[in-house]
């Protein structure tokens, strides 16, 4: 697309658009935090209004709303692994629905394209789970839970499977899973009717060995998955046919200039522009020297990745980002400096700029904008 034409357009967006509502998971406990916060973004100016609690809930890690973004789930990891549904109200407050039980160590959440399923990942049971919703928004029941077997070449961190996220891919036809422990990205056909998950054959793409893939992205068309391996500061490009789900890998590139020391550093989040244009994956230094960024990628017509830029965070431990609906900017999340702060997106290279907009949050480790959907 023109870049003017793309400027006009995200230009014309902005000038209708409304102040964007989202909303933080976060880590509860010494953080100070108390549950999921919420707030909006101005997306004239990237001005955030103040943080306001929307539910007292303990860490409620990663979040998900309901496509009519009239629900919220959340990856519960206060205890032995759990979803929580609530219900989003006029003012942005969350009204707890339901919680129910998982497997170890959930993570993870996502809801597929009809708000009638939420897909959960299990990070300590390896394993991945899907959940029935109600009309109310709260959750039915349990339909299915997917084991899996096998490791990697890393003993520390790959003994095991260890299945990180899921994703539902546009068709609401097949569902992905990433496994930190085996180098795999599962795949699934998915009956949304029943909320079941089939392996399909062949049941995986594959990331380089010792990747430990994390999180993935969708382009917009559907047409390319982008995995960021967390263990190892790389992004795999996978075209992926959307007849059979399969994923055929065609580009792995690193995370970082070859220039940095990434003892420390492990990659966390990944999201595609809206326009499809660009990529970006947060680098995250747990070492605490202060080396958390954000690469930028161009992706080409074919789907592969051109190095853009390695932005800096500006924040301590980039777990999570999210992207505006209208695709003039990027918040991120600090988990260990307890703060958020907007970036601004350029409209013709994708690079990001720092703003003075920021917030005290406690540990947010999830960003999730609503969709501007009008309320009944």
């Amino acid at each position: 697309m023109n870049s003017l034409l793309l400027l006009g357009l995200l230009a014309g967006t902005t000038a209708m658009a409304q102040p964007a509502r989202f909303y933080l998971g976060t880590y509860t406990g010494r953080s100070g935090s108390q549950g999921i916060y919420t707030g909006t973004l101005d997306p004239h100016t990237g001005r955030l209004s103040p943080m306001e609690l929307a539910v007292k809930t303990t860490s409620p890690s990663f979040i998900a709303l309901s496509p009519d973004g009239k629900f919220l789930y959340a990856a519960m990891e206060g205890g032995g692994g759990s979803v929580g549904a609530f219900r989003v109200e006029a003012d942005g407050r969350l009204t707890p629905l339901n919680t129910l039980p998982c497997d170890k160590g959930t993570c993870h959440v996502a809801v597929d394209a009809t708000g009638s399923n939420v897909f959960a990942a299990n990070y300590t049971a390896g394993s991945a789970a899907c959940f029935q919703t109600a009309p109310d928004g709260s959750l039915a029941k349990r339909s299915a839970l997917v084991p899996f077997t096998g490791s990697g070449p890393n003993p520390q961190r790959q003994n095991h499977p260890y299945i990180h996220s899921l994703y539902s891919a546009p068709g609401n036809r097949f569902v992905y899973a990433c496994d930190l422990g085996t180098d795999n990205v599962w795949v699934f056909d998915f009956d949304a009717a029943s909320g079941l998950l089939t392996p399909t054959n062949p049941p995986s793409g594959k990331v380089p060995p010792g990747s430990g893939p994390r999180h993935l992205a969708l382009s917009p068309n559907g047409r390319f998955v982008y995995v960021n391996g967390e263990m190892g500061l790389n992004v795999t490009a996978f075209a992926r046919n959307p007849e059979t789900g399969a994923l055929t890998a065609i580009q792995t590139l690193p995370t970082l200039p070859a220039s940095v020391d990434t003892n420390g550093i492990t990659t966390a989040e990944i999201f595609c522009h809206p326009s499809g244009r660009w990529l970006y994956v947060s680098n995250r230094d747990v070492a605490g020297r202060g080396r958390d960024s954000l690469a930028v990628y161009a992706i080409g017509a074919d789907g592969k990745l051109t190095w853009q830029q390695d932005a800096p965070a500006q924040v301590k431990v980039p777990r999570g980002f999210g992207i505006d609906p209208t695709g003039q900017w990027l918040m991120v999340g600090g988990q260990q400096d307890n703060k958020i702060v907007v970036l601004k997106i350029d409209g013709a290279t994708g690079k990001l700029s720092a703003t003075d907009q920021s917030a005290t949050v406690g540990a947010p480790v999830c960003v999730a904008f609503a969709q501007q959907h009008p309320r009944n």
